[in-house]
């Protein structure tokens, strides 16, 4: 962004800890403010009414939590709770709604992040239809370490059973399986990855076509292939 921009907004941020679990939001609140990730990760759930959950996106470093403030529907049906703790900058939603409605570098910047993170939430819906839990698994796990400063997550198995809709054991299975050819480590309720192609490799093509769009859409991130391992 213009140093005009960043005049703007930078002193307005807020700099705040994410804990583990953590709400930001929860279905059909209206926003009061934007997060921005720094080294966290936030995941988008959609809850039923029988208290069972899907995710359907993840947020980091790359993006922003809360684009409905900014689209104008002011809230979502969805939660946005804290998948791996860590640091946030905080941003009140006027200042965000101020500067998209001037039409200009944020809102090109916010609009082609909406097209990314559309994007995942599509292929998440593909992936979770067709491909096995043994390929969401390692789907979940490149998407996570992508948005990480290292090759480690802190995340239950039972966490991520919820995060895929799936049976814990299904998720023991391929986390066993995983572990087995070497690709991850995993105890006390950490994941180490050891080999991130290998774990490439194993993933279905939904990782692939996510990553490549953000890229495409983002072209000021790093290549994620050069984070973690």
């Amino acid at each position: 962004m213009s140093a005009e921009v960043q005049n703007r907004l930078f002193g307005k941020l807020e700099r705040v800890r994410l804990e583990l679990g953590q709400v930001l939001y929860e279905s059909g609140a209206t926003f009061r403010h934007v997060y921005f990730p720094i080294d966290s990760i936030v995941s988008l759930l959609y809850v039923m009414e029988s208290g069972a959950s899907a995710e359907i996106a993840v947020v980091g470093n790359e993006g922003v939590v809360g684009v409905s403030l900014f689209m104008g529907g002011e809230s979502t049906p969805s939660r946005a709770i804290v998948q791996s703790a860590g640091q946030a900058y905080r941003l009140p939603g006027d200042r965000v709604l101020d500067e998209f409605n001037r039409h200009g570098d944020l809102l090109l910047l916010l609009l082609r992040y909406t097209q990314a993170l559309i994007t995942q939430m599509a292929q998440t819906a593909v992936c979770n239809r067709h491909h096995t839990i043994d390929q969401q698994l390692c789907r979940w796990l490149l998407l996570s370490l992508d948005r990480l400063p290292d090759n480690r997550l802190a995340m239950t198995q039972d966490l991520i059973a919820n995060m895929l809709g799936v049976r814990r054991e299904g998720v023991t299975e391929a986390a066993g399986k995983l572990q087995r050819l070497a690709v991850i480590e995993y105890q006390r309720g950490q994941i180490t990855v050891l080999d991130r192609p290998a774990l490439e490799r194993l993933s279905c093509e939904c990782y692939a076509v996510v990553s490549r769009e953000t890229r495409r859409l983002l072209p000021y991130l790093p290549p994620f292939a050069s984070r973690g391992n």
